[in-house]
């Protein structure tokens, strides 16, 4: 047997507001036990994955993530079409490495700094002609 992986952790500033945000990014419910206020917040995982846990911490964000989340566009929206819902859910760009020929990724940042990319979605990646 092998362990599973039960939450991914990120340590914040305020765990309720910064999981309001990944919640509705990412179209998860939060916990109904979270409060604004409490020390961690709970982005659930309705589909059975890990759900991202959000921990209060004293420091700031200082240096670039050791670990981040990768997009994938789903329900037919496009890259780009997700990384305008995600700016004006309070995201920041941080790096743009979409390419002319349509590949390419995006990084964003959330309330609090943490970098996390948007890619392609599935359809895109398939309509794309292989290189080569």
């Amino acid at each position: 047997m092998h362990p599973v992986v039960r939450h991914i952790t990120v340590d914040a500033a305020d765990p309720y507001e910064l999981g309001r945000f990944w919640s509705q990014l990412l179209g998860r419910p939060m916990s109904v036990d979270d409060l604004p206020g409490d020390p961690e917040a709970l982005v659930e995982a309705p589909d059975g994955g890990p759900a991202i846990l959000f921990v209060t911490v004293p420091e700031g964000k200082s240096v670039k993530n050791r670990v981040h989340l990768d997009l994938q566009p789903s329900g037919g929206r496009t890259r780009d079409q997700e990384v305008d819902r995600a700016l004006a859910l309070g995201a920041t760009l941080f790096a743009d490495h979409r390419r002319a020929d349509g590949r390419g990724f995006v990084v964003l940042a959330d309330p609090e700094g943490n970098e996390f990319c948007v890619e392609r979605s599935a359809a895109e990646v398939a309509a794309t002609p292989r290189q080569g």
